[in-house]
């Protein structure tokens, strides 16, 4: 495994592993250097397959890559299900079958309930974040992880990965007005940013929504600058830096 990527340090159980990529370790040439694992970006296909079976390799699992649409389906997977269905969270119990979100700036929320029976990913970006009527991906994610193992709140761990900072996500006051229109105090997750504009804070904004969910053992991501996709080129991918040139990164949860 490449000493770049990033072994997320929160409490898992005995049989839950959890891996987020970096730009590290891959054959893709300039400008998806190297580990692209996005298969739309226009990337070299057959350098493509070549990082994700690296990948795949380096979990000793088979991750598991979803068609993300920014919504709040989440689906089921098991030893079988295919490649690119279209959801934006999923849940697991099998064992050697990796939860797996791709990013270049939206964050990826991995969760694990703390007796190991299932596992969760979740692609937050701030449509699926917001959803709609209280409920986004998040909460889609919990309520399919719960089901799976009859537990609550309490029972589940979180880690929060690399994503777009709070310095530099400038959004429109459409977005505010959004994560407002369900919770009216989430608008001070929002600065001001010239006329019409605002900066939004993407991993304040995630925490929120779980601690109302009741979840509070929550890792990762504080929102500090060393977590940001866009200012740190060298280590991530940015679809907000670098437009369509971007590649894509990958946080994996499964059990073993």
């Amino acid at each position: 495994m490449p000493g770049g990527w990033i072994v997320p340090e929160w409490p898992l159980p005995d049989g839950v592993r959890a891996l987020f990529t970096t730009r590290e370790g891959g054959i893709s040439r300039s400008p998806f250097d190297t580990l692209n694992l996005g298969d739309h970006v226009g990337d070299d296909p057959l350098a493509v397959a070549a990082n994700r079976a690296a990948f795949a390799a380096a979990l000793q699992a088979r991750p598991v890559f979803l068609q993300q649409i920014h919504g709040t389906r989440c689906v089921q997977l098991s030893l079988d299900t295919p490649d690119g269905m279209a959801a934006d969270c999923c849940v697991t119990k099998a064992r050697g079958i990796a939860c797996t979100i791709m990013v270049a700036d939206c964050m990826p929320v991995l969760f694990a309930l703390n007796d190991g029976r299932a596992v969760a990913a979740a692609h937050a970006g701030w449509r699926g974040l917001a959803g709609s009527d209280g409920t986004g991906v998040l909460e889609a994610a919990c309520r399919r992880l719960w089901s799976e193992g009859s537990s609550a709140a309490a029972d589940t761990l979180v880690w929060l990965g690399p994503c777009i900072g709070p310095e530099a996500f400038e959004v429109g006051a459409e977005v505010k007005a959004a994560f407002e229109a369900g919770d009216p105090p989430a608008g001070l997750l929002f600065k001001p940013h010239g006329p019409g504009k605002w900066l939004a804070d993407l991993p304040g904004l995630a925490r929120r929504r779980l601690r109302a969910l009741g979840i509070t053992r929550i890792h990762g991501n504080d929102g500090s600058r060393g977590w940001c996709t866009v200012a740190n080129p060298s280590r991530f991918f940015s679809y907000r830096r670098d437009g369509r040139l971007s590649g894509r990164m990958a946080a994996s949860v499964w059990r073993v």
